[in-house]
Parts: C-alpha cells; structure tokens; sequence
C-alpha cells in the first residue's frame, strides 16, 4: 500500500525555472521556499553551465522531480532510451536531498514516435484503467522508486466514458497503488468548464493517496463560449486556494507546488505569492491538527 514517505518535504515551493535560477543559486531564495520543483526533461541531456548549477541549488533545497513527456497513458512501449536518462537524471541529484518518488501526468502526449507537446486526456473506461495502471508500476519498476499520477485539465474528453473522471483516477491509483499528484487548479478549471461541483470531485478520489499537491493560475479565453484555460500564466485565484485549503484539512501536511510556466514575472513577485499561499497552508494545516487533537 503506498504510503507517504516521512521524509519529504512540506510547505509551499517552487518550480525551478531558468528565469530565476541564477538568482536562486546566489542565494535569492535561501530561507523562502522549502523546496524545488524541477521537470527533468527541462534538463536531462544537457550540457553548458546548467547542470553545475542545477547541482549546487540541488545541495542547499530540497528537490522534487515532475515529469512532462512520460505518456503514461500512450499505446506505444515506453521508449528505452528516455528511461535510461531519467535514471540517469534522477540518481545524480543529491541522495540527501534526492526524490522521493517522481511524478508524471495521467495522459498520454506521443503517438507514432512523434511528441504532440500537449497533455491530452485518457479514455474514462475500465479497460483503460487496467492499461494505464500497467504501465504506471512498469514505470516505478524501471525507476526504482514509487510513481505520482496527477489528474490534468481537458477541455474535450476522449471516446465515450464508462466512469467519470474520480472513478478512473481512483481506479488507476488502487490498481497501480501508486500515490497521487493532486492538481487543484485542475479540478477547478475542469469543474467550470464541464460543469461538475469541484469539492464533490475532490471527495470521490483516494486522499490517502495524496503526497502531493500543484497549484496555479488560470485566465479565460473568450470565444463562442466561455472557457477557462489552464495557462499556469497568472496568479492563484481564491477559488483554487479555497480548494487547496480545503484539501489540506483533510491530508495533513504535504508539499504544495506553486506553478508558474507563463508571464513569469520577477523572482520577488513569486515568493510574494509563494508567501500568500503558505498563510493559506498554515491555516489549514492548523485545522487539520486542531480535528486531530
């Protein structure tokens, strides 16, 4: 049965972006964040004066690893060659400080051989459940550590759906007994755009299984409808962080990862926010501990 490490990190931290980096290394974020965040494949095979840097911030921060081109839900074997740089990758990273699982997305973005750069959704089904759940323990099985599945943002589902999207999360989690990755900014923004309560959503999945969780911003697209698109572009909402509050009161303490991928502004803005939302954490958390006592 998975189980959180206790070990791991928690608070609110940061995605490591190459905007902020150096700043990061020269020690503009010591004492404000709890830990990083970083995507491999952003850094595998790379050459140049990255890696030493990524090295050192590695040694002083906490380091958790998010994967973006996994295709855990893709129809093609998993590629040798990828697995093999991530091992490669993720062993590098400081064994004090060194994952304690590695997490990827509940989606697939390759078919072909060809990556689409997009996260596209799973068919809802129960067969597609049993597939994906294969895959996520061969994918701990090749990394050698336990997998997190997160749920993504969809704006069309794919095929029709024998479960609805808790039912499959759920499904794929207790079959694969992997943890999960919760995105509440996803939630959020699938709950307005297909028109389902958020906290019913959130109450349906397996929160045991929760060691994770992501927040972000979102901004409307105004075309024949209105449609909220997940552009991790613009500052946490109040909905997601009535959402992210809501969670933590029932899981405990867990790392919350702030996203920001888009319209990165300043370092000095981010820990800003960084700050805002670890107020919204705390005070949750001390819920959680208060209907514990």
């Amino acid at each position: 049965m998975f189980q959180r490490p206790p070990d791991a990190p928690t608070g609110v931290g940061l995605g490591l972006r190459g905007s902020f980096a150096e700043e990061v290394d020269a020690g503009a974020a010591d004492g404000r964040v709890p830990f990083f965040e970083v995507s491999p494949e952003n850094h595998m095979r790379r050459g140049g004066s990255g890696p030493a840097r990524l090295a050192r911030i590695a040694a002083r921060f906490p380091m958790l690893t998010h994967g973006l081109a996994m295709s855990l839900g893709g129809p093609e074997p998993y590629d040798p060659e990828y697995f093999a740089a991530l091992r490669e990758f993720l062993a590098a990273l400081p064994a004090s400080f060194g994952p304690r699982w590695h997490s990827d997305h509940l989606c697939f973005c390759g078919v072909d051989g060809k990556a689409l750069h997009d996260l596209l959704p799973l068919p809802f089904t129960g067969a597609s459940a049993r597939r994906v759940a294969g895959r996520v323990r061969e994918a701990a099985d090749r990394l050698e550590r336990p997998m997190l599945i997160e749920n993504i943002s969809y704006y069309m589902p794919l095929g029709a759906a024998t479960l609805d999207e808790p039912e499959f999360v759920a499904e794929v989690a207790e079959r694969a007994d992997c943890g999960l990755l919760l995105d509440v900014n996803n939630v959020f923004v699938n709950a307005k755009n297909h028109g389902f309560d958020p906290r019913e959503w959130l109450s349906r999945v397996p929160l045991g299984r929760v060691a994770q969780l992501h927040v972000a911003g979102h901004e409307m697209w105004e075309g024949k409808e209105e449609l909220i698109i997940d552009t991790h572009g613009a500052p946490v909402r109040s909905e997601v962080d009535e959402l992210l509050a809501w969670v933590v009161e029932r899981v405990g303490p867990v790392p919350v990862l702030l996203e920001r991928d888009n319209n990165i502004p300043e370092l000095a803005e981010l820990l800003a926010e960084r700050d805002r939302l670890q107020g919204v954490y705390d005070a949750a958390l001390a819920r959680w501990r208060a209907g514990r006592g």
